[in-house]
Formats: C-alpha cells, sequence, structure tokens
C-alpha cells in the first residue's frame, strides 16, 4: 500500500505535487494554531464561527511566506535541517502579520488570542510543519527510491503496438508509464488503459511537468514523418527516443526486447508501403536465381529477402571472397537453405557462361558493380571494364539462356551524369534494354529491365558509415557542400521494391523507385550527431561536441541528383512506390558497334579514349 502511495505520489506532475503540499500544510498550521488555544487555555478549545475564520487566517498568511522563502522547491526525500531553519524564518514573519489581523477582529468585537498563543503556535507550528516532512522522508525511505529509480517512460502511438507494449512495460518495476502521445486529436484529453493521452505538440511542456525520461515511437500507428520532427523536438533535450518496429508481436520481455535506439533509416520522413505478397513471390517462388554482386549491400540484402519466397535454388556470384562467405554463412543460418556460392567476375566471359550452362536460371538480379563515385573517377577503366563490360556479358549470357526476369541494379547517378560511375550505369541501362528490344522481335521469353534508385542508407562506401566513422574519431564530420542533397532509401525497403519490379516488368522498362523528398547532408550530419547522443559544435554552440566542415566537393560529386530525365515521361505502376519511363532504345547495331570501341580502349588501358566514348555515345542516346 505505501508503495504504491509512493508511486502515486512520485508520478505525480510537480506543479500538482505543489498544490497537495500548500493544502496540507494548510491544514497542518491550523492545527498548530487550534492546538496552540487548547495548550493556553488548558482545555479542549471549541472556536466560534469568527474564530475558525481567525484560526484559518494565520496558515493563509504563513503559506505565500513559505513559498516565497522557497520551502515548496525543497524535495521531500531531499528534505535536511536547513528545512527547519525555512520554516521557522516563515513561521516569525508570518505571526506579526496575522497578529495584525488579530487586533483588527479585536476592534470589531470578535475575541482575539491569549499573548502567549502566538509563542506557543511557533513552537508547534515549527515542530508539525518540520516533523510531517521529516516523517515523511522517512516513511517512504526505500519506497520512494525505488520509484525514483523508475524509467519515466511515454509511449508515442495509441494502436494494438502500443497497448501490447504498456502492457508488457507495466509488468516491470523499473518502468513508469506516464502516458501516450498520439496525433489523432479526438483522443487528447482520453484515457486509455488507466493512461492519458496527450497531444504530441505539447510534448516540451510534458517533458517539464511529467519529467519524462524517455520516449517509445510504435511504428503501426506513427508516421515517418511524425517520428522525424519528433526527434528534431528531442534534438536538444535529454529525452531518450527509442522505436519499436510495426512486425514487433506478442506480449512481455519479448516484445520490449525489439524497443531499440531510433536510427538514422527512421527518420527519412517517408511512409513504408507493405508489399503485395503475390507481386513480390512472382519471380522468385519455385525459380532459380542468381544474383551477381551477392556479397555487397543491395545484393546480400536481397539475397536474405530471396530466401523467405521459396526459391527453387539461389546462387551468389561475387569477386569478393570474403563478402561471398559472410553472406553464404549468413544465409545458411536459415533453416532449409542451401545456398550456390560461385567466385568470380562479372568480366570473365568464360566463367560467367559456363555458370548459365551449369544451371537452369530463371531470375537475374545484376548488382554487381562499382559504386564508389570517386574511386571509379580516378580508376575509369576498371569501372568501365565492371559496370559496362560486365553488364553486357552477364545480360547476353542471360538472354542467350533464355532466363525469365534480368533486372539490373541502377542507380540515379545514370540520369545526366557527370561523372565516369554514372555514365557506366547509364550505358548498363542502355545495354539491358537493347537486350529487352531482341525479346520483343520474338529471339527470347525474358523480361530485361532495370531498377534506378539512390542512395541506400548504410551501404559500404556510402555518407552514412563515414560519418559513423568520423563521429566515433571525435570529427569533423566532413561535408562537400551546405546546399548539397541526395535521395535515401532503407536497404529492406529498396531491395524489396527492387523484387516486385521485377514481377511488374513487361519488356525493357527502367524503373524508378519513388524515394520521397531529397534529404539534404547538412542535415543528415546534424541528425546522426545528435542520434550517437552528442552535439553540433557550430558558432551559435561552440562548446559543442563534433564539427561539421565543408571541405569541397570531389571528382564528379553532383549538388543533387535526379530520378529521370524527363518527368512528363513517367508513369505509375500498381505499386504505388514503384514508377516508370518509357523512352526508345538505341539500335542494337549502333550500340554495339560503340561497345566494341570502348572495350578496345579499356584493352588497351587508353584512359583518354575511354572517357570520350563512354560520354559522347551517352550524349546521342
Amino acid at each position: 500500500m505505501l508503495n504504491a502511495s509512493s508511486t502515486w505520489l512520485i508520478s505525480m506532475p510537480r506543479a500538482r505535487k505543489r498544490v497537495l503540499l500548500g493544502i496540507f500544510d494548510f491544514f497542518v498550521l491550523f492545527l498548530a494554531l487550534w492546538l496552540s488555544y487548547s495548550i493556553r487555555l488548558s482545555e479542549f478549545f471549541q472556536p466560534s464561527a469568527k474564530q475558525v475564520g481567525l484560526i484559518a487566517a494565520a496558515p493563509a498568511i504563513a503559506l505565500p511566506i513559505l513559498y516565497q522563502f522557497g520551502f515548496y522547491r525543497v524535495v521531500v526525500r531531499y528534505v535536511t535541517e536547513a528545512t527547519l531553519w525555512t520554516i521557522m524564518k516563515a513561521l516569525a514573519l508570518s505571526i506579526p502579520l496575522w497578529l495584525a489581523v488579530v487586533y483588527m477582529t479585536e476592534l470589531r468585537g470578535i475575541q482575539g488570542a491569549p499573548r502567549t498563543v502566538p509563542i506557543i503556535y511557533f513552537i508547534v507550528g515549527t515542530a508539525l510543519l518540520s516533523g510531517s516532512r521529516f516523517l515523511a522522508k522517512r516513511l517512504l525511505g526505500a519506497a520512494v527510491e525505488d520509484v525514483v529509480n523508475q524509467k519515466r517512460i511515454l509511449i508515442y502511438g495509441v494502436g494494438p503496438v502500443g497497448h501490447q507494449l504498456s502492457a508488457a512495460l507495466r509488468h516491470d518495476p523499473r518502468n513508469l508509464l506516464l502516458g501516450f502521445l498520439d496525433d489523432d486529436a479526438p483522443l487528447h484529453g482520453a484515457e486509455v488503459g488507466g493512461l492519458r493521452v496527450y497531444d504530441p505538440a505539447r510534448i516540451i511542456k510534458l517533458i517539464a511537468t511529467l519529467d519524462v525520461q524517455e520516449i517509445i515511437v510504435c511504428s503501426d500507428k506513427v508516421a515517418s514523418a511524425s517520428k522525424a520532427a519528433m526527434f528534431r523536438t528531442l534534438a536538444k533535450t535529454p529525452v531518450r527516443l527509442s522505436f519499436l518496429p510495426s512486425v514487433a508481436s506478442g506480449f512481455g520481455g519479448d516484445l520490449v526486447s525489439r524497443v531499440r535506439d531510433i536510427g538514422i533509416d527512421d527518420l527519412l520522413g517517408r511512409p513504408m508501403v507493405p508489399p503485395d505478397p503475390a507481386i513480390l513471390e512472382a519471380p522468385i517462388n519455385g525459380k532459380t536465381v542468381l544474383v551477381t554482386g551477392a556479397g555487397g549491400s543491395i545484393g546480400s540484402e536481397l539475397c536474405k529477402q530471396i530466401v523467405t519466397l521459396r526459391p527453387k535454388a539461389l546462387i551468389l556470384f561475387d569477386v569478393d571472397e570474403f563478402a561471398l562467405y559472410e553472406i553464404e554463412r549468413a544465409l545458411r543460418e536459415q533453416p532449409g537453405c542451401k545456398p550456390l556460392p560461385v567466385l568470380g567476375s562479372v568480366t570473365d566471359e568464360a566463367a560467367v557462361r559456363r555458370l548459365f550452362e551449369s544451371h537452369a536460371i530463371d531470375t537475374v538480379f545484376h548488382a554487381a558493380a562499382y559504386k564508389h563515385v570517386p574511386m571509379v573517377e580516378i580508376n575509369p577503366i576498371s569501372g568501365i571494364a565492371n559496370n559496362v563490360l560486365g553488364t553486357w556479358v552477364v545480360a547476353r549470357a542471360a538472354h542467350e539462356a533464355q532466363v525469365e526476369y534480368f533486372v539490373l541494379i541502377s542507380t540515379d547517378k545514370a540520369v545526366r551524369p557527370t561523372n565516369v560511375m554514372g555514365a557506366t550505369k547509364r550505358w548498363a541501362e542502355i545495354i539491358v534494354r537493347s537486350f529487352a528490344s531482341h525479346d520483343q522481335t520474338g529471339n527470347g521469353r525474358g523480361r530485361f529491365c532495370s531498377v534506378r534508385f539512390g542512395n541506400v542508407i548504410g551501404s559500404q562506401g556510402s555518407v552514412v558509415p563515414l560519418f559513423k566513422e568520423q563521429i566515433e574519431k571525435g570529427g569533423p564530420l566532413t561535408l562537400t557542400d551546405e546546399k548539397m542533397t541526395r535521395y535515401f532509401m532503407a536497404t529492406s525497403e529498396a531491395a524489396e521494391l527492387i523484387i516486385q519490379a521485377a514481377s511488374l516488368s513487361k519488356q525493357g522498362e527502367i524503373f524508378l523507385l519513388d524515394m520521397g523528398e531529397p534529404v539534404r547532408i547538412r542535415d543528415l550530419a546534424e541528425n546522426m550527431i545528435r542520434l550517437a547522443g552528442l552535439s553540433v559544435k557550430d558558432d551559435d554552440n561552440p562548446g559543442g561536441d563534433i564539427e561539421i566542415r565543408v571541405v569541397g566537393s570531389r571528382p564528379g560529386e553532383k549538388l543533387f541528383e535526379e530520378l529521370f530525365y524527363d518527368p512528363a515521361n513517367v508513369e505509375r505502376t500498381v505499386h504505388p512506390k514503384i514508377m516508370y519511363g518509357k523512352k526508345q532504345p538505341r539500335e542494337s547495331w549502333h550500340l554495339r558497334e560503340e561497345l566494341a570501341r570502348l572495350e578496345a580502349a579499356v584493352r588497351d588501358g587508353d584512359h583518354k579514349a575511354a572517357r570520350e566514348i563512354l560520354f559522347a555515345f551517352i550524349e546521342t542516346t
């Protein structure tokens, strides 16, 4: 009972606790003065109605003085001897004022107080008021400490997962649930499961009044934009922001264990669209699937999602031995999954042909590519060989093997490219489109398409892991330009949409994934610093932890990226996050002629000629 009462008291907003203490002190001082009369008269004092008002005037005068002396700023569990001195000073000042009231009432014929009553009142009032504080401190004792050590939590989202989470958290005495936050205005002020629902717009005030320590966001009810807005709001507060994925289910510790710190991919500000199972399974279920670049960021995520869709067989192809080993080992941990790892390069035509001849491959996801812009800019021959000639080798072998689906993983850097990497990916798109043109004439059964999207959060060599590394070293975070923006997408979402795009392909489309609004890299850097529990060091905050430094653009970098050449040429598919652009391909003879010239320049190691051919061809397509 005592522990429950202490929990209720400690969880109460500070302002409300002060009001309750004030009411309690009023009655304590009223009792003290009544006792003073009884002691002086040596009998049970029965005041008249007018004398009751006179006695009530004493605490009414004393309470404002106690407040002014800071008596109500003292936390009960931290009461010290200094509190006794505060009470004595306040009563010593209030008693003369009360005596002035007594004098005025005596002028009106109301019986006042014997002369010694004020002295007795000073002693009894001091004893009762200070004694009540020290007694409360002692009685609450360990129970108060338990409550103080509880984590004070708000749950953001009154949905099914929020209900489950509240039930699970209540089982742990270390947690103290303060209520819900929800964007649904009709719920504000209501109670759900005994917990009040608050407006998220009042969060800063709630943090102060409820002493909030953690907010857990339930994604089944909260939009991504709201998560991002909440993160920005809490950036300069000590409140921890946690996240519970919508896939979480179940009660108790199992559910609570899924609560994690909010990550940068949670702040994209874009709602996720659940996949259509029928569309997702079509190119995978019961089929033999080949993933090139299987050890890379996108390739490995594709493999992880493919195995859940029950393929007949999964072939992993990669030139990186360790990356291939890692993804093969990760997949084998899945029950019944026996992927076939094949070590080799997409530029090795003989090895690629043997691969298609040895296995009846139905679906190809071509993710093998050099993607690091500055690195490919410095090494154009290697980039062209891998990204252009390698795509030609794999696409031609797939076409000759009459695969059902061929999907090229492309990039937004292929649109109006200013760097070698982007230009090689534009070539790759044209190559894939040319084989789709062949199939339209009846020379094959496969559906060839490309899927174009922006940066994948956390992918190898991208800005997110770079910023993480720089934060771990204490900074600074290096920024190309204050105005630079990029499209971002979570790896899992990108892989999911790529598989669905394959199913939607008819022939030769370049699919574009809706990535929401472009993200300012400066904002990304600031958010990552705050996610690490640190502050940005700048002119407004010279004592901050991590500096953001503008270092200028690197070779081939653009300030912004585009997903398509002509917005008017873009059409929607049945999936709200997948679009496609229609563009007639070059005649195959022209492509092959330019490809032969490019291959010769690569073979000769002629950097200048290779660059000229690479960009000249794109300008004419």
